[in-house]
């Protein structure tokens, strides 16, 4: 009987795992070492994703699931927990924590889902030593301004927070001014604290204004990428280098990029 497509990953990771004919790489990653893979793996569907990318999108999935695969494997070894219980639990997770779709049916609209979503698991965090206070639960692995989102939403929920974006902005109007405040004295490490709190204060205005400030900075870094490369593809046409060119050449170059993308 042949096996499935997931049957089949099992057997690879196996094999790869084995004490005696195993990978010596493989062999060798632990739960911590196979994180920041993981959170590659992860950052690539969403690049993916963002570029329309299909056939990638397939590709880099199958690199995520073979992440979870192989967390699973270890656990597996360590008499923790199996592929299957994972599955089970994420299962169970999800009929919990949609009763409008597996208990009484009844309509929502999409922010309705999540706010009950998030009373839900409130309600099943309660208790845990680590779910106490109201900043809690926020993973200190996530990107910092994804972090910095998810914890002045919590404390906005609260009541915590700025009544609209204009407040906002003048807050991050404020902390700019505090930013060359420490430059012009000279202190390296004020610096760094009022940068800190310039991009926490970015991070809530993006919140203010829907916007996921992760991905907002994702984009503008491929945008800065994009015509950089355009830029330097002008300046470098006649045989010179950036260095070359110099500052001016390349801030004309750069603004004719800018114009032609409009």
């Amino acid at each position: 009987m042949s096996s499935t497509p997931i049957e089949r990953l099992f057997a690879v990771m196996a094999r790869l795992r084995d004490p005696e004919t195993g990978c010596p790489w493989d062999l060798q990653q632990t739960f911590a070492t196979i994180v920041p893979y993981t959170i590659e793996e992860a950052y690539e569907v969403a690049d993916a994703v963002d570029r329309g990318d299909l056939d990638d999108l397939r590709d880099e999935l199958g690199d995520l699931l073979f992440q979870v695969v192989f967390q699973a494997r270890i656990a597996e070894e360590a008499g923790a927990f199996r592929f299957d219980d994972v599955a089970t639990a994420i299962a169970d997770k999800m009929v919990r924590r949609h009763p409008h779709i597996f208990g009484a049916a009844r309509d929502l609209d999409p922010e309705a889902v999540k706010a009950q979503w998030e009373a839900i698991k409130a309600r099943e965090k309660a208790g845990r030593p680590e779910a106490q206070g109201t900043l809690a639960g926020v993973p200190l692995a996530l990107p910092a301004l994804t972090r910095a989102e998810k914890i002045s939403r919590k404390a906005a929920a609260v009541g915590f927070d700025w009544p609209d974006a204009a407040q906002v902005v003048a807050k991050v109007r404020e902390e700019t001014g505090e930013v060359e405040e420490a430059l012009a004295a000279g202190d390296a490490e004020a610096v760094a604290e009022e940068i800190g709190d310039l991009l926490f204060s970015v991070a809530n205005l993006a919140r203010h204004a829907r916007v996921d400030p992760e991905e907002a900075l994702r984009r503008a870094n491929e945008k800065f990428r994009r015509r950089f490369a355009a830029m330097e593809a002008e300046v470098t046409a006649g045989g010179q280098n950036l260095e070359e060119a110099g500052l001016a050449a390349m801030e004309e170059a750069w603004l004719r990029v800018k114009r032609r993308e409009g």
